[in-house]
C-alpha cells in the first residue's frame, strides 16, 4: 500500500532539515530565491497565477525554522530584491532602445531600485520570525496582516504599489471579488493566508496542524466564493453613450519631422472618421478617445489643431477626449486630458495629479548636483490638483492618465465624486512588447472591481480593453497594432462599493494590528533582560 503524499512531504521536509544542518545559509537563501521565482512566474507574462497561492511557502519555512536574529530580514530582503528585479525587468527596455544604454549597464541600473523595494519584504521576514519565536509556529498565520500592512506602507513611502501580490489574480474575476471591500490588499491577504496555512502544516507536521490548515483553506475558498457572487443585475437599460477608442500605435521615437507629425495626426482623424461611419444609430452621444502618446498635442497653444478638432466634432456630432500638454502656472506644463464637445468647444480639462518620477518630473531639489541636467532630459511637468469629472452624454467620466491607474485613491475619489465610468488613457509603448502591458492592465481591472464601475483602458500601443465592474477584461487589442474599439455605455446601478465608501480601512487596520504585534514581540524579551 502507498504511504501517500504526507509521507513524501515528510521526506522532503527531513531532507531540507539535513541540508540546513550542513549548509544553512545556502538552503535559506536558496529557498528565499526560489519563492521569489515562483511569485515572478505567477505574474504576466508568465501568467502561472496559481503559483502565487504557494509561492511564499519556502520563504516562510526557512524563516520559521531560523533562530538567527537578523537572517530572516536578510532572507525577506533577498526575496524582495529578486522578485522586484525579475517582475519589473521591462524597465530596462527604454534605457536600451531609447536611451542607447548598453544592456549590461541598463540591468545594473535596475538593481538599486529593486534593493530598495526589497526592504519591505525584509521587514515582513523579520516580523514573522519574531512572532514565531514569541508564540510558536501558529504565529505564522498572522503573516497576512504584516504583508498587507507593508504593501500599503510601500505605497505610502515610495509611491509604488506595482505588482502587489493580489494583482497576480487580476485576470480571474472569480478570485478578486474581495477587492470590493478591501481593495487589492484584501485579495493579497487571502493569498498570503493560504501560503501561511500551508507553511504552518509543514512547520508543525502533525495531524492537528493538517486539519487546521485544511479547514483554513476551505474557509478562504468559501470567502472567495461569497465575494464573487454578483449582485442581482438591474433591469436592461438603453444605451446612454457610444465610445470609440482609438489605438493609433504612434512610434516611440522622440525625433519626428513635421511631415511625420502631419501623417500621424492624420492617422488619428482618419481612424476616428472611419469608426464614426460604422455607427448606424446617431441618437446616442458619441465620444472619441485618443490615448496618451508621444504626439505631445498642445491643444491650448496650437490654433490649427484647435480648429481641426472643432470642425471634426461639429461635422460628425461627436465629443473628443485627447491627451495634451497644457500651460501651468510659473511657466510649467500639465500632462492633461482635454474634452472637446459636439460644438467644438473645450468643456473639461483634467491635469495629471500623480506624476511618474524620473519620467515626468525629477524628485530632487535644484541644489543637488546634476538635477538640472536630469530635469532637462526627462521633462518637468507640474502636478494637477483637481479631480474634474467629464460629461459623456448624460454620464460622468473620471479620466486619469497612465500610471495613475496604479493608485487606488484616484479612481476611488472620482467614483465618490459621482463618476459613472472610469477612463484611463495611457502609453506603455516606450517599454516595448513586454509584460508591462498586461501588468498595467491588471491595475485597471482592480480599479473597476474596487469601485463597481466599468473602466475603459485606451492605449497608444495596447492593451486597449473594456473592463466590466466585475473585473472581466473584454475586447482586448493586440499590442503594437493600429486598432479601434467601439463600446456602448449605460448608466451603472445606483450602488456604492464598501471600498469606495470606506477606502483603505482594512489595510490600515492591518497596519495598526501588525505594529501592535511587533511591539508585543519585545515585551517578554525586555522583561527577561531586566531580570538578568
Amino acid at each position: 500500500m502507498s504511504r501517500g503524499p504526507s509521507f513524501a512531504t515528510q521526506r522532503l521536509a527531513d531532507t531540507i532539515t539535513r541540508l540546513r544542518e550542513r549548509a544553512p545559509a545556502l538552503v535559506d537563501f536558496g529557498a528565499a530565491t526560489f519563492s521569489a521565482v515562483l511569485l515572478i512566474l505567477s505574474f504576466p507574462d508568465f501568467n502561472l497565477w496559481p503559483l502565487a497561492w504557494c509561492a511564499l511557502v519556502p520563504l516562510l519555512l526557512v524563516i520559521g525554522n531560523n533562530r538567527d536574529r537578523w537572517r530572516p530580514f536578510l532572507l525577506g530582503w533577498t526575496f524582495g530584491t529578486v522578485f522586484f528585479y525579475g517582475s519589473c525587468y521591462w524597465l530596462t527596455y527604454s534605457m536600451i532602445h531609447t536611451g542607447g544604454i548598453s544592456p549590461w549597464l541598463a540591468f545594473s541600473l535596475l538593481l538599486p531600485g529593486a534593493v530598495l523595494l526589497g526592504i519591505f519584504p525584509g521587514l515582513f521576514g523579520l516580523s514573522v520570525a519574531r512572532s514565531i519565536r514569541k508564540w510558536g509556529a501558529p504565529a505564522v498565520l498572522i503573516a497576512p496582516v504584516g504583508w498587507s500592512a507593508l504593501e500599503w506602507l510601500r505605497l505610502e513611502v515610495t509611491g509604488q504599489l506595482w505588482n502587489a501580490i493580489g494583482y497576480s489574480q487580476a485576470f480571474h474575476p472569480m478570485l478578486i471579488g474581495s477587492a470590493r471591500w478591501g481593495g487589492v490588499y484584501a485579495v493579497g491577504a487571502l493569498i498570503v493566508f493560504v501560503n501561511a496555512v500551508i507553511g504552518f502544516a509543514l512547520l508543525r507536521r502533525t495531524m492537528r496542524a493538517r486539519v487546521v490548515s485544511a479547514s483554513a483553506v476551505i474557509l478562504v475558498l468559501l470567502l472567495v466564493l461569497a465575494s464573487s457572487i454578483k449582485p442581482e443585475p438591474p433591469p436592461k437599460q438603453n444605451k446612454d453613450a457610444v465610445v470609440i477608442a482609438i489605438q493609433p500605435n504612434v512610434p516611440m521615437e522622440l525625433a519626428k519631422s513635421n511631415d511625420d507629425m502631419k501623417l500621424l495626426t492624420a492617422r488619428h482623424f482618419d481612424m476616428s472618421e472611419a469608426a464614426v461611419k460604422q455607427i448606424q444609430n446617431d441618437l446616442e452621444p458619441k465620444l472619441i478617445i485618443w490615448p496618451e502618446s508621444p504626439m505631445n498635442f498642445g491643444y491650448g497653444g496650437d490654433e490649427q489643431l484647435r480648429a481641426r478638432l472643432a470642425g471634426f466634432a461639429r461635422q460628425h456630432n461627436v465629443s473628443i477626449l485627447l491627451n495634451s500638454q497644457e500651460a501651468a502656472p510659473h511657466d510649467g506644463i500639465y500632462n492633461s486630458a482635454v474634452l472637446i464637445n459636439e460644438q467644438g468647444k473645450l468643456v473639461a480639462q483634467y491635469d495629471k495629479i500623480r506624476l511618474l518620477p524620473f519620467g515626468e518630473y525629477v524628485p530632487l531639489p535644484d541644489w543637488v548636483p546634476g538635477a538640472g541636467l536630469i530635469r532637462a532630459i526627462v521633462g518637468d511637468f507640474t502636478a494637477g490638483t483637481n479631480y474634474r469629472l467629464m460629461p459623456v452624454g448624460n454620464l460622468r467620466a473620471g479620466v486619469f492618465i497612465c500610471i495613475e491607474s496604479a493608485y487606488p485613491s484616484i479612481a476611488r475619489r472620482f467614483t465618490n465624486e459621482g463618476a459613472d465610468v472610469l477612463i484611463n488613457i495611457s502609453n506603455d509603448g516606450y517599454l516595448g512588447p513586454t509584460a508591462v502591458m498586461r501588468q498595467h492592465l491588471a491595475n485597471g481591472v482592480f480599479r473597476a472591481v474596487e469601485n463597481g464601475r466599468p473602466l475603459l483602458s485606451v492605449t497608444n500601443t495596447g492593451i486597449t480593453a473594456f473592463i466590466t465592474p466585475e473585473g472581466e477584461a473584454k475586447d482586448m487589442t493586440a499590442g503594437f497594432k493600429s486598432d479601434v474599439r467601439i463600446w456602448n455605455l449605460s448608466r451603472p446601478p445606483e450602488r456604492t462599493m464598501f471600498y469606495t465608501r470606506h477606502g483603505d480601512i482594512f489595510v490600515i487596520s492591518c497596519a495598526v494590528l501588525s505594529l501592535l504585534i511587533f511591539v508585543f514581540t519585545f515585551v517578554g524579551s525586555a522583561r527577561r533582560a531586566r531580570n538578568n
